[in-house]
């Protein structure tokens, strides 16, 4: 089975859908140029009420004050990556985390696979992401997909998620065109950005196990 992570979440509601859809993992984004930010103390009180899944923060080049107060508010089994950091970074970063790092790696064309060498080994999981649109002041959260083809004969020692432009629509076709074992999710189970839907993190979860596009 396809495991999911659903990222982004900001009320309670969204928690619990997500934790009754199947989720492996639930994510929380502290990052304020995103309509997905919420702060490290709500980011704490969403992951209390997600037992049952591994808690996810989502930071964009953290500095030190930021990982402490997402590892004393939260306590964060891991810590997403979502910038430039580089693999020294992300080796210490990982004393903030209980479990470790999954670095996100964003990806438009092959060439840019190759990023995930540096990596590989250093961080516990990677994220293969839609490399965002030029001139934007967020990584990740666009809505936008690529080839996923591209990830199908990846060769990392790491485990992996595909992430970038999934919805009920299409993650079935992506899963199997990429060979993923799992997947992340934000603006594809939302009405609009930032808020999410219940009716489509079910509608998600639902087309990875039937297999079916919606």
């Amino acid at each position: 089975m396809t495991e999911i992570k659903f990222c982004g979440l900001k009320t309670g509601r969204d928690v619990a859908a997500a934790a009754q859809a199947g989720a492996r993992w639930t994510g929380y984004v502290i990052f304020p140029a995103s309509p997905r930010h919420v702060s490290p103390a709500l980011a704490g009180e969403l992951s209390h009420l997600a037992r049952g899944t591994e808690t996810v923060a989502v930071l964009v080049n953290p500095d030190d004050d930021l990982l402490a107060q997402i590892r004393d508010a939260m306590r964060p089994d891991w810590i997403q990556l979502h910038g430039r950091e580089s693999p020294q970074r992300v080796v210490q970063a990982r004393a903030y985390a209980r479990r470790g790092i999954i670095k996100a790696v964003p990806v438009a064309e092959a060439a840019d696979l190759d990023a995930a060498t540096a990596y590989d080994r250093i961080a516990d999981m990677l994220l293969f992401d839609a490399k965002p649109p030029k001139g934007s002041n967020r990584p990740g959260g666009w809505g936008e997909g690529y080839d996923y083809a591209l990830l199908k004969n990846l060769n990392v020692s790491v485990p992996w998620l595909l992430s970038g432009g999934l919805d009920a629509s299409n993650v079935a076709d992506a899963v199997a065109a990429s060979g993923a074992k799992a997947v992340d999710v934000s603006s594809g189970i939302e009405s609009e950005p930032g808020i999410k839907d219940a009716a489509r993190i079910h509608a998600f979860a639902d087309a990875l196990v039937s297999g079916r596009t919606a």
